[in-house]
């Protein structure tokens, strides 16, 4: 991912949905909940659309951000392998199922690897729904918004979504959340 990628993902798209956010719950109650309970209270109720997509979005990103470290990518370590293997059939199976859903959500949206039931599952989202509305734990997450690849690879998500994999993946960030979840 560019530099200059990097910087207008965070610094408009990331920063508008927390600006956008802020405005629509200051001085009403959920302007001291936590991220997760703004999520979580205004999940799925059409008259609170414009916060929750708001909150999950930064919620989303930010998660984005964690899922990614330099030098990150390939095979896991740790856990996270352990349980790749036990619950998905190995890295290549999780490579090739990550890079479907990653690649098959229609339009806007996010691809996961999430704990699900006790077990490891991915998951594909469209814009700003995320797994925790779904009884679903992150572990990490894709970004396949086009903003989040079109300045770098225009519309070749799928080269995005593989040098996500490759390259970018946190290990570290998916076995600290697995450990959570557990």
């Amino acid at each position: 991912m560019s530099a200059n990628t990097f910087s207008f993902h965070y610094s408009k798209h990331h920063q508008a949905y927390v600006t956008n956010l802020n405005g629509l719950i200051e001085g009403k109650p959920l302007a001291d909940a936590s991220l997760e309970e703004i999520i979580r209270e205004s999940a799925g109720k059409p008259d609170m659309a414009g916060v929750f997509n708001n909150a999950a979005q930064v919620w989303n990103h930010t998660f984005f951000w964690h899922s990614m470290k330099p030098n990150g990518g390939g095979k896991p370590t740790g856990a996270i392998a352990a349980k790749i293997d036990s619950d998905l059939g190995g890295y290549d199976a999780f490579v090739k199922d990550f890079k479907t859903a990653a690649t098959t959500q229609f339009g806007s949206g996010w691809a996961w690897l999430a704990v699900k039931d006790g077990k490891l599952a991915i998951l594909k989202t469209g814009n700003a729904d995320l797994p925790m509305v779904h009884g679903a734990t992150a572990l990490l997450t894709c970004d396949v918004w086009e903003h989040a690849y079109y300045l770098d690879y225009q519309n070749r998500r799928p080269d995005f979504v593989q040098a996500y994999i490759d390259h970018l993946i946190n290990w570290d960030f998916a076995n600290e959340n697995l450990a959570k979840a557990a």
